[in-house]
């Protein structure tokens, strides 16, 4: 809980909104072209931090597999965290808005942040109970529903973000988008 909270307050001293700029609290949006996407509990990205638990996971295993499990996931809640802070900096939403197809991205509120927590945390979780097998097919399989869903996911959102490919764009941007 200590992890939620010093994530709340750090973001709140970054300007960041507790419900998104309409204050309103919502549990989930399914549009991405929507203005409350990344402001409500959950949206199609959470499938991605779930993804994240899975991979922090599979790395804390392969790095610190003595270390306890519950050890493991406070890292993984800290690691979750500071990509949620980064995540929120001008620099990395001005790169969402200059090569993704999030042209009004401005930022995760408050609650979207805790809730892509949450999220790592359950992916966290399947990974520890499932066998590695499953846990990477549950990847393939979240992967493949984002990409069909919502024609973005993890592995599209890193190579936009590092080495932008015109065609995916304009690939993801052949949907017409329904706010």
């Amino acid at each position: 809980m200590a992890i939620f909270a010093g994530l709340a307050a750090i973001q709140l001293l970054m300007g960041r909104s507790f419900f998104g700029p309409d204050n309103m609290f919502g549990w989930w949006t399914s549009s991405i072209w929507s203005n409350e996407q990344s402001q409500r509990l959950a949206d199609p990205y959470s499938l991605s931090h779930i993804i994240h638990g899975l991979a922090f996971y599979a790395i804390l295993w392969l790095f610190a597999r003595k270390m306890p499990v519950w050890k493991r996931l406070l890292l993984a809640f800290l690691m979750e965290a500071g990509w949620e802070i980064l995540e929120n900096t001008s620099f990395i939403i001005e790169r969402y808005r200059a090569v993704t197809i999030s042209l009004g991205y401005y930022g995760d509120s408050i609650l979207n942040s805790l809730g892509d927590m949450l999220m790592m945390g359950i992916g966290f979780f399947l990974a520890y109970k499932l066998r590695p097998w499953q846990g990477i097919a549950l990847v393939f399989l979240l992967e493949i529903i984002l990409l069909f869903w919502v024609r973005d996911n993890l592995t599209i959102n890193i190579i936009m973000l590092i080495y932008p490919i015109e065609a995916i764009k304009n690939w993801q941007l052949m949907v017409t988008p329904m706010v």
